[in-house]
Formats: C-alpha cells, sequence, structure tokens
C-alpha cells in the first residue's frame, strides 16, 4: 500500500451574516465532495445537504465550464471548496416578473 501525501485544504460556507471556513488536512486524491464530508461542516449548518449542495473551487462551479463533478474533483494543497447556497429565486424568472410590472 502506498502512503498519500497530505495537504490542505480548507472547506468554506457563508450565510449572510456568518460564515465558517474549516481547514483540514487530506490525504492527496481526496475529492471535493469527501473534503466536504470529512470537514463536519453540515454539523454547523444542518441546513446543508452535502449530496445535492452546489459546491465550487475558487468561485469555479464543480460539474460546468469543463470542470470534473465534486465527487470526481481531486483537491490540490491550499484548494478551497466552497458550498453554495441555493438561489432564493431564479434570476431569470425575478427579471421576468419585474419587466412585466414595469411593463
Amino acid at each position: 500500500m502506498t502512503e498519500h501525501a497530505m495537504i490542505t485544504v480548507e472547506v468554506a460556507y457563508a450565510l449572510p451574516d456568518k460564515q465558517r471556513i474549516v481547514e483540514l488536512q487530506v490525504p492527496e486524491g481526496t475529492t471535493a465532495m469527501e473534503a466536504v464530508v470529512q470537514s463536519g461542516i453540515e454539523r454547523l449548518f444542518p441546513e446543508i445537504d452535502v449530496n445535492s449542495a452546489v459546491l465550487g473551487i475558487f468561485s469555479q462551479v464543480l460539474g460546468s465550464k469543463g470542470l470534473p463533478a465534486a465527487g470526481d474533483y481531486r483537491l490540490k494543497d491550499r484548494d478551497r471548496v466552497e458550498i453554495y447556497r441555493p438561489l432564493i429565486a431564479d434570476p431569470k424568472e425575478a427579471r421576468r416578473k419585474r419587466a412585466a410590472k414595469a411593463g
């Protein structure tokens, strides 16, 4: 069995009034999803549903723009995994409603 080097990563989650960044050491090869689970951040914020949460690395959403999904993205040393809150309203729908109201 080969030993994996340890890397330092952060898992971040923010609410309008508070944010939390958990720094942890994980074996090289750990995925973004695994790091979120290992961070224990959902114990601090029970509203996080790890399985459906949208994750990103430094504002780049995983699973979009050619990036691997959170379960496939292998973290690099000093990566920050960000957990995004769901949008309250769809921006396109909100724009359509504003336009209809103005018109």
